[in-house]
């Protein structure tokens, strides 16, 4: 089989202001089809198999923050929409790879790459028969966001009360089952976006997971936090729901600030700001926000170990053997599917990790 010398890709045209586009007039993402370099010394000609749907993606094509407060380089318009994802490897120039060997790193929403081969993580087959794709999402950053930010960030206690939003997301449903079965949380409470997910939501560890759209969700959280205030709240959307969490936070309570994704596509220069009309209990209550990112972790070879024998450890993958448990969405699609994929994310048309499966 001839190598490919080309690629289809998708290029970001210009940085969105709302929800990004990719047809219509003046689309966020133009589609093309680029020559591939050749193959230099310690790099890789890799195919793109899977690839990672994340909102933080959103994040890096036009920041709510300036982009030297950012944790990663801004994409420049014209290049490669940035994601990463699982490769096969189709010719090696290094000795860290062989042909036909698998690998977790920067694919770009692009079909073929070629990659310096240190960019690239080498994977080998999960025990058990666990799918490939946990690489992405159990056991890859999607975990270690939920595990570190949980147990490093805010330091969460076995008996704790936990509140997790976006729960039925990919981070969010992963901090439930973290909360439940590693830490042994006293209550753990979810808040989704549908009474299906919501259910989801519980199946997979919550005790209870609250509808955020329902007319009765205030009252419903108050009920529910009535005797037992919030210890640790993990957040993964910002906003209202932010500061609906400072009013029944436990004295001295903790709050991971993990994602905002009622922000990502608000147009403005102030990103979808909310007035926290809660703010004065942060001090009442000596409440404690901390933000992380992801990367603080991950670039610690010792770090990713630790987490990844924790999970393998417990008994979280084996609850994933039911298919109606499984952390993952698999979207199978060709590379012209990508953004309508990845803008499912911002739909609430998934649960768990959103993955593109790329076919031919």
């Amino acid at each position: 089989m001839a190598l490919p010398t080309k690629t289809k890709c998708w290029l970001m045209a210009r940085a969105p202001m709302g929800l990004p586009t990719y047809s219509g007039e003046n689309p966020t993402f133009v589609f093309e089809t680029k020559d591939l370099p050749e193959l230099k010394s310690g790099q890789i000609l890799v195919e793109a198999l899977y690839m990672s749907n994340d909102p933080s993606q959103r994040t890096w094509m036009s920041a709510l923050v300036p982009g030297t407060r950012h944790y990663v380089q801004l994409i420049e318009n014209g290049s490669v929409m940035r994601a990463r994802g699982i490769v096969k490897i189709l010719k090696s120039a290094s000795p860290s790879f062989q042909e036909g060997q698998l690998g977790y790193g920067p694919v770009g929403w692009s079909e073929y790459n070629v990659l310096d081969a240190e960019t690239v993580r080498p994977i080998a087959p999960l025990p058990n028969g666990i799918d490939m794709t946990y690489h992405i999402g159990t056991l890859g950053l999607t975990g270690m966001t939920a595990y570190y930010g949980l147990i490093d960030i805010v330091g969460a206690r076995k008996g704790e009360t936990i509140v997790i939003s976006g729960a039925a997301g990919a981070t969010g449903s992963m901090a439930v089952r973290i909360a439940r079965h590693l830490i042994q949380a006293g209550r753990v409470i979810g808040i989704a976006g549908t009474d299906e997910k919501c259910r989801w939501v519980e199946k997979i560890g919550a005790d209870i997971c609250l509808n955020y759209k329902s007319p009765t969700f205030e009252a419903d959280l108050a009920k529910t936090t009535k005797d037992s205030l919030i210890d640790v709240y993990f957040d993964n959307v910002g906003g209202e729901m932010l500061d609906k969490m400072l009013g029944h936070m436990a004295m001295h309570g903790r709050v991971a600030l993990c994602g905002a994704i009622s922000s990502y596509n608000a147009s403005g220069s102030c990103g979808g700001a909310v007035l926290f009309t809660n703010y004065p209990q942060m001090i009442t209550m000596r409440l404690a926000l901390r933000g992380f990112v992801v990367h603080d972790f991950a670039n610690d070879e010792a770090k990713r170990e630790r987490f990844t024998q924790a999970i393998l450890d417990s008994d979280i993958l084996s609850g994933m053997a039911d298919a109606t448990d499984t952390p993952d969405t698999v979207v199978a699609g060709s590379v012209e599917d990508i953004p309508r994929v990845w803008l499912r994310l911002f739909e609430g048309a998934n649960q768990g990790k959103l993955i593109t499966k790329l076919q031919k």
